[in-house]
């Protein structure tokens, strides 16, 4: 053109181009180039690298909520970026932190990495857990840290750095060196963790391949670490209601968009957390460093009191983790001195394959599969809405398939029932007190108008795991003649097994040495009930009943445990119903949804997944729908969060449970992002 490089009286040039204004993070600079609009990004990444001499990959990103500019063939102008636009210039690759910021993170129990801003959080999420060996890494998602609001902003920000303790695994921006792609790691890998103790064997980096965190000790990611001071547990924010607990969820990342267009800020914390309560083939051969991840998690939601408890539960989750710190300072020692400790792949795979093809030890766990077990006995019912004023009263009860049907006396039970309650999509929840001998199941029965409470008590344990197994497999709409029946009963006894306390009294064979430190084992509701020495009385008579668990053993115990909690798996967020004038919580779980009263956490509704037909959202009002077969619709607006972190649990955990129920591990993370992100 014949007025290229001629400068108007406006300052701008005849010839098109105008500055583009960037910033370089981990330079520190400002940096301004002279562009067209059809320059594509990679050019533009070209001259910038050419001016500043830098060194290693990196990519752009846009402030005021602009997603990366990924696409290095797009250009300018199809990115939409004008001249009043600033870009960030940020390193691309995702890395672990430095090696300070790490060590301060490990006794915090965390593990710090460095997430690339421009790129999706799944993306992230993704990576950690390969560079973390933690299989299935669509269950984990990025979660803001709780922020006490008693505290000033300020504050805040200025500890973000330095209290680094935080929960299972920390994700920090930094800005620095940058690091090599992690490998992709078999579905199919042989065991490569100890059985016995879970800590990983000398040639786990031959199937995981090159990982910038296998350089260092890999052990240090499956064994725990015991909480050094009681002050860790302090400085951490602790939900006191319900509603603090929905305000903890408002934290969830949106996995399809990128950190930067959330306002995650450099050196901010972010926690790597397991987002779905549905833990798809746990298997502790392949999963040392997930199961202990878990076990982190569930450590953790217990002492900070995310998750209610009793004070025999909170006692038996006192004693494992005590003797998990015990076995994993020994492996830790163990370890360290067989560094070079090998096996046999060859006959490891074998084996494997042998316990696959004869199906491992399963004979006589099916039963007689011709005929649907019954149960029948005399159980006390109770219900609280027309009787309160009247204490349990006696009846003869049978169980067949889904149905409990209540008699006066057991020679009536051939005649019309004085009460029938069909269980499916009711909700379970177990009420029990092994010191007073209580075994109270509560049942929640949805009807036309909302929910029907019925408590049913036991006499015995064993009466109580057989009728309890049988209503959790009824809410979900199997009988008794499942396969799962059995294996639920042993669960629950072997539960209510942990919780005894040893009626000896030379039940301890040691005394109470200062290696129990109560006030990192229990949360700071029995501290203040209880002396110190009475609690670690107590904690040392309950390990009597898991002192022959293997280290690998109890963090699976643990982890049951934790699952067996009655509000275990219940993601609580604020939500203003259609029709509704003020705001409740709803609860998402693994296979339903709950209309919960906010102030005292009772059920008003139960919806389950399995009824569901379809489930679509109006991103103009923020309104989620939800379609049932053979009950009216639900809509609901959420309060204080985006409606996609909900529409995300709603598709994963339909997702997973689909995946879990057809045993199916070829369903893929394609899948799975399509329906979190609603593209079907």
């Amino acid at each position: 053109m014949a007025l290229d490089g001629i400068r108007m009286p406006d300052g701008c040039y005849a010839d098109g181009t105008w500055e583009l204004k960037m910033h370089v993070t981990d330079l520190k600079r400002d940096v301004s180039l002279r562009v067209t609009g059809e320059i594509h990004i990679g050019g533009v990444m070209l001259k910038l690298v050419e001016k500043l001499g830098l060194v290693g990959p990196r990519s752009f990103g846009g402030r005021r909520r602009r997603p990366g500019c990924l696409k290095t063939h797009w250009t300018l102008d199809k990115y939409g970026i004008q001249a009043d636009a600033r870009l960030l210039f940020t390193p691309a690759a995702q890395a672990p932190a430095p090696a300070a910021a790490q060590h301060e993170a490990h006794e915090g129990q965390g593990q710090l990495l460095r997430p690339c801003p421009s790129r999706p959080s799944r993306t992230s999420a993704k990576t950690f857990s390969k560079w973390l060996h933690i299989r299935h890494p669509e269950e984990l998602s990025l979660l803001r840290k709780p922020r006490d609001p008693k505290k000033k902003k300020k504050k805040l920000e200025e500890q973000q750095l330095n209290d680094v303790c935080v929960p299972v695994c920390a994700c920090v921006l930094f800005s620095g060196s940058i690091y090599s792609s992690p490998g992709l790691y078999s579905k199919t890998m042989t065991p490569t963790y100890d059985s016995r103790d879970g800590s990983p064997l000398s040639p786990t980096t031959a199937w995981f391949g090159d990982s910038p965190l296998s350089e260092g000790n890999p052990s240090i990611l499956a064994v725990s670490q015991p909480i050094s001071s009681p002050d860790i547990l302090v400085k951490l924010y602790k939900p006191q209601s319900l509603l603090d607990k929905a305000k903890i969820n408002q934290g969830w990342l949106d996995s399809s968009r990128s950190l930067m267009e959330q306002d995650v800020k450099e050196n901010e914390v972010l926690l790597l957390r397991f987002k779905y309560h549905s833990f798809f083939d746990l298997n502790p051969k392949y999963d040392a460093i997930r199961v202990n991840q878990l076990y982190e998690q569930a450590k953790w939601a217990i002492l900070i009191e995310e998750i209610e408890c009793t004070e025999e539960e909170m006692m038996m989750f006192a004693a494992l983790q005590y003797h998990i710190n015990k076995l994993s300072i020994m492996s830790s020692d163990h370890h360290m001195n067989n560094s070079e400790k090998e096996v046999d792949e060859v006959d490891a795979a074998l084996s494997d394959l042998e316990i696959t093809l004869e199906g491992g030890k399963t004979s006589n766990t099916l039963g007689d599969i011709t005929s649907i077990p019954e149960l029948a006995d005399y159980v006390k019912i109770f219900k609280p809405k027309k009787l309160t004023l009247k204490s349990h009263k006696q009846y003869w009860c049978t169980f067949k398939d889904i149905t409990v049907s209540c008699y006066k006396t057991k020679e009536e039970a051939h005649g019309t029932p004085a009460l029938q309650m069909n269980l499916r999509g009711c909700e379970v929840t177990p009420d029990v007190n092994i010191s007073g001998q209580k075994f109270n199941i509560k049942l929640l029965i949805p009807v036309a108008d909302g929910m029907n409470e019925i408590w049913l008590r036991c006499d015995m344990e064993k009466q109580y795991a057989h009728w309890m197994a049988a209503c959790r497999l009824a809410s979900k709409g199997k009988t008794m003649a499942d396969s799962s029946y059995n294996l639920e009963v042993q669960n629950i006894l072997s539960f209510l097994k942990m919780q005894h306390m040893n009626p000896d009294p030379q039940y301890i064979a040691e005394p109470i040495t200062t290696d129990i430190n109560p006030e990192c084992l229990v949360s700071p509701r029995y501290l203040k009930k209880y002396k110190n020495k009475q609690i670690s009385a107590r904690i040392l008579e309950a390990h009597q009943n898991v002192a022959q668990m293997s280290l690998i053993e109890a963090k699976m115990r643990f982890i049951q445990a934790w699952q067996s909690l009655p509000e275990f798996g219940i993601t609580h967020f604020l939500a203003k119903f259609q029709g509704g004038k003020r705001e409740e919580l709803i609860g998402i779980t693994y296979n339903r949804l709950i209309r919960m009263d906010a102030s005292t956490g009772d059920a008003i509704k139960t919806w389950r997944f399995s009824n569901m037909k379809q489930w679509n959202v109006n991103w103009e009002i923020k309104m989620v729908t939800v379609e049932f077969a053979d009950e009216p619709s639900l809509a609901f607006i959420c309060a204080e969060v985006d409606c996609k972190v909900v529409h995300e649990f709603i598709g994963g955990y339909i997702f997973l449970s689909t995946r879990a129920k057809d045993q199916n591990e070829s369903l893929d993370e394609e899948m799975f992002y399509k329906l979190t992100s609603g593209w079907v």
